[in-house]
C-alpha cells in the first residue's frame, strides 16, 4: 500500500494545531503559577497583624495560594480608612470603633470583616496623682489631650455626658498619642485620654490616678475592615486572614509572656512587664461582625454628630459586612 503523501497545507494545519495547544498549555501554567499581591494597613498599635507580619506566619498562610502581601504602617487610624478607601490598601488592621464612623460620614464604601470582642479598660482618662480634678465634673473648663476619632474620643464624650457636660464644655486638644504623652507629661494639658499600650505606659512610668476607664461607658470594639470592591472579588483571601487573626488572638491569650517578648521592640522598645500588663487588658478575641450588634455604633455615631463632630447623621448599619 502507497505511503500518503503529505501536503504542504496540511503539514501547515497541524503545525498551527500544535502551537495552540503548545500557546493553551503555556497560558495555563502561567496562570496556574501567576502570584497577586494584597496590600495591608496597620498602625504600631495593631497587635494581632503586627505579630502575623513579624512571625511571617500571614505570608505562610497566603504563600499557599501564590499571593504575597506588602505591608503599609499609617500613624493612625483615620487615614488608614482613608487610604483604603482610595483604593491605596486593600485590607485596614484593627481600627477603634469609632473610626469607621467618621469613614461612613465621608461616604466610604467599606465592609467589615471581623471584630475583637469588646475591652472596656483598655482606654481611660488619667490625670496627674497631685491634679485638683478628682470627679469627672471636674473636666468643665479644662484641656484634655485626646486623639480625634480614637475609641477615647467616644470616652470622653461618654464620660462628658455621665456628668452631665458637654463637649463644648472642655477644651480638647487633638493629639496623636506620642504628641498627647509629651503635653501629659510636660503639664500642658490637664488630662489625657489614651489607650493600650499607652496606658499601662503612663500609668506605670509617672505618678498618675486613672479618673475612669470605659467600664459602663465604652466596650471598645476593634474592627478589620475591607474595601467593598475587594471584599467581593477576594473572599478566599478574607477568609485566611480572618482565620490567622483567630489563630494569633488566641495565641497571645494563651502565651502572654511570649507574645509580650515579640510586642516590646515593636512598640518603641516598651519593657515585657509593661507590654503584658497591658495586653491583659485587651480581649483579643476575632469574631464575625453581625448587623444586629452594632447598636452602640450607632451611640457612637449620634454621639459624635450631636457635639458637631460630624458633618452628616450616620446610620451605622448601613454597612457591608463580610462574613467567614
Amino acid at each position: 500500500m502507497p505511503t500518503p503523501r503529505t501536503t504542504a497545507g496540511t503539514f501547515v494545519r497541524h503545525a498551527w494545531l500544535i502551537g495552540l495547544v503548545a500557546a493553551v498549555a503555556s497560558s495555563f501554567a502561567v496562570s496556574a503559577n501567576a502570584r497577586e499581591t494584597v496590600r495591608i494597613g496597620y498602625q504600631k498599635s495593631s497587635t494581632l497583624i503586627a505579630l502575623l507580619k513579624t512571625q511571617g506566619t500571614l505570608e505562610q498562610a497566603l504563600g499557599k495560594d501564590n499571593i504575597d502581601i506588602t505591608w503599609h504602617e499609617f500613624p493612625s487610624g483615620l487615614p488608614l480608612l482613608e487610604a483604603l478607601n482610595v483604593g491605596n490598601v486593600d485590607i485596614s488592621a484593627d481600627v477603634a470603633d469609632t473610626v469607621p464612623i467618621f469613614a461612613q460620614a465621608a461616604k466610604a464604601r467599606l465592609t467589615y470583616f471581623a471584630e475583637e470582642s469588646p475591652s472596656p479598660a483598655a482606654q481611660a482618662i488619667v490625670v496627674r496623682n497631685d491634679s485638683p480634678i478628682r470627679q469627672l465634673s471636674d473636666l468643665k473648663g479644662k484641656k484634655i489631650a485626646v486623639t480625634r476619632a480614637a475609641g477615647t474620643h467616644y470616652l470622653l464624650i461618654a464620660a462628658l455626658t455621665k456628668a452631665g457636660l458637654s463637649f463644648s464644655d472642655i477644651y480638647p486638644a487633638y493629639l496623636s498619642p506620642a504628641d498627647g504623652r509629651a503635653a501629659f507629661e510636660n503639664d500642658k494639658v490637664d488630662a489625657w485620654v489614651t489607650w493600650e499600650p499607652f496606658l499601662t505606659s503612663v500609668q506605670r512610668q509617672l505618678p498618675t490616678r486613672t479618673l475612669t476607664d470605659g467600664a459602663g461607658l465604652a466596650s471598645y470594639k476593634r474592627y478589620y475592615l475591607t474595601s467593598t470592591a475587594y471584599a467581593k472579588a477576594h473572599p478566599e483571601v478574607l477568609k485566611r486572614v480572618y482565620e490567622q487573626l483567630h489563630l494569633a488572638g488566641a495565641w497571645v491569650k494563651s502565651h502572654p509572656h511570649e507574645a509580650a517578648q515579640v510586642l516590646g521592640p515593636l512598640w518603641g522598645n516598651l519593657d515585657v512587664d509593661t507590654v503584658e500588663a497591658a495586653n491583659a487588658h485587651r480581649s483579643y478575641q476575632v469574631e464575625p461582625v453581625k448587623a444586629d450588634q452594632l447598636g452602640e455604633q450607632q451611640k457612637i455615631a449620634d454621639a459624635f454628630f450631636n457635639a458637631g463632630l460630624l458633618p452628616t447623621a450616620v446610620d451605622a448599619k448601613d454597612v457591608d459586612i463580610w462574613t467567614p
